[in-house]
């Protein structure tokens, strides 16, 4: 339930632009119907209704992930209320503007905030972070700990200009498009090495 929450903004942003992109006159009325009092000059061209519609739906998706855990009395993650402050402002930016850019820097920006929070826990609360979120599952020695560690910043910082790299040298289309799925693929493709990495260093239950 967590994964499909955790995924839910990213495929909704994705569905609506894309059905945006094929009717782009008709999004483009819609968004000025319903939106025009939230972007400068209170209309919506066809070229930059899809992008707006899609920040809209992925705006009230976080903000929808938020009250449903809240409602449930669940914890809500502290990258998640990031994510939702980001998408807010980023998010409110690309509308009002008309600008799409905003919205393109918004995961890198998340990335870049990730990498630095398991690289500045170690040093400034002697902390490994992946360590407190894992550690009640598996036990490592504290080697393998530091370079999972590392791997996660070093993974974080490379999506983030990935990310930037396709939103600056690809058309907004493809962009979505790897945000969408390229952005998750990679991840699996991480998961896995790490999965990897872990069966080589798991102590047994005898503490070998």
């Amino acid at each position: 339930m967590k994964i499909f929450l955790d995924f839910l903004p990213i495929v909704l942003f994705f569905l609506t632009f894309n059905q945006a992109e094929k009717r782009a006159d008709e999004a483009a009325a819609l968004a000025t119907d319903w939106f025009g009092f939230m972007v400068a000059g209170g209309a919506v061209g066809a070229k930059e209704a899809p992008v707006l519609l899609a920040t809209v739906v992925v705006i009230l998706a976080t903000f929808a992930q938020v009250i449903y855990l809240k409602l449930r009395g669940q914890k809500v993650d502290t990258m998640l209320w990031i994510s939702l402050g980001l998408v807010t402002v980023m998010g409110g930016a690309t509308i009002y503007f008309h600008n799409d850019t905003f919205i393109k820097w918004k995961p890198s920006v998340l990335y870049w905030v990730m990498a630095a929070s398991f690289w500045l826990s170690p040093i400034l609360a002697n902390k490994n972070l992946l360590k407190l979120m894992m550690g009640d599952q598996i036990d490592l020695p504290a080697f393998a700990w530091r370079t999972l560690n590392l791997a996660w910043i070093a993974f974080f910082s490379f999506m983030g200009v990935l990310n930037l790299w396709v939103a600056y040298h690809y058309d907004t289309s493809t962009w979505v498009s790897f945000k969408s799925f390229g952005g998750m693929g990679l991840m699996f493709v991480f998961m896995v090495a790490q999965g990897f990495y872990l069966t080589r260093h798991l102590k047994s239950p005898d503490g070998e």
